[in-house]
């Protein structure tokens, strides 16, 4: 909780953070990981080394940058339904997000340097599929169903919760509300399809202005994550209120869509190059968004290559 009640990354300063972990484990180390679940791997030592060896090679890589990175915790799948499919009891859960959290912590203290604020974030992913807005939960739903998660996080070293991959307004509300409860800040990451809008067809200015409203501002700030540039690009509006609120970008390498990436059976890291020029022209017409990693089939590379053209290359 070192930077919770000062977010340094709502500065003007870029920071980084990490690429596709659940690609890079599955595809690129070739680790077995069910349902996506990227912190069952902090059940076995080797798994335990996996994460902090991932980790540390961006830690590095922003230490040479003199950045500050945001240590996204590996707790995307760490959630009630998720759990149980997992095999996971509720206090089995509970303590994967506190040793998940531990981890991050431990890196910060191994790592941090004056130049290089490490923050904490607690992820937390949909209920549901990612991709799909199927079963959508009411706000209130949403808000008793991630509360657990949020009130493990509040107890721990977590600056923040970021939200990834939401698809639909009303979970991202309920996640608002049990974050404001827990007097945690927090960060909503939406997805998009390839015409740049949610799964239920609601633009990115639509579901942003509307929970604003609803929640008073209650986000710290807004991200896209898991969609390619080119699916949204046309759809961010220079000069519209709405488009300061987005400070995020964690965009694929691949310009699949949902459909396509779910039925891949192998990697599709695009460019790394033209990921990083593509991610230039972005910053170039919003500077609000500061916050520059990546989501499926990116790795250490293209956040070298989006690093340079942003903030080496001019």
């Amino acid at each position: 909780m070192k930077y919770r009640q000062a977010l340094p990354q709502l500065s003007d300063t870029i920071f980084l953070t990490d690429g596709g972990m659940e690609t890079t484990l599955v595809f690129i180390q070739e680790v077995e990981l069910p349902c996506f679940a990227a912190f069952d791997q902090l059940c076995i030592e080797p798994g335990r080394q996996r994460l902090r060896d991932y980790y540390a090679d961006y830690i590095k890589l922003a230490k040479r940058a003199q950045r500050g990175f945001i240590l996204e915790s590996p707790t995307w799948r760490a959630n009630p339904d998720w759990g149980k499919k997992l095999g996971y009891g509720t206090n089995e859960l509970a303590d994967k997000n506190r040793e998940a959290i531990a981890m991050m912590a431990s890196l910060r203290v191994e790592h941090e340097t004056p130049s290089t604020p490490l923050v904490i974030s607690g992820c937390i992913g949909p209920r549901g599929d990612g991709y799909v807005a199927d079963n959508k939960m009411s706000a209130q739903e949403a808000y008793e169903y991630h509360r657990v998660q949020i009130r493990t996080f509040a107890d721990t070293e977590a600056d923040l919760v970021t939200a990834m991959t939401i698809n639909y307004v009303e979970e991202a509300i309920g996640i608002i509300k049990a974050a404001q409860e827990a007097n945690l800040p927090v960060s909503i990451s939406f997805t998009t399809e390839t015409d740049g809008r949610l799964p239920t067809g609601e633009t990115l200015a639509a579901a942003i202005n509307r929970i604003d409203a609803i929640t008073h501002n209650g986000p710290a700030y807004y991200m896209i994550n898991c969609a390619h540039p080119e699916h949204f690009r046309d759809q961010l509006k220079a000069g519209e209120q709405w488009m300061n609120r987005i400070r995020g970008l964690r965009a694929n390498a691949s310009r699949k869509s949902h459909a396509e990436l779910d039925e891949s059976v192998s990697l599709d890291r695009g460019s790394p190059e033209e990921l990083g020029q593509q991610y230039r022209e972005l910053r170039s017409m919003f500077p609000n968004i500061t916050v520059l990693g990546g989501c499926c089939g990116t790795d250490l590379e293209h956040i070298e290559s989006i690093h340079h053209h942003c903030c080496v290359a001019h």
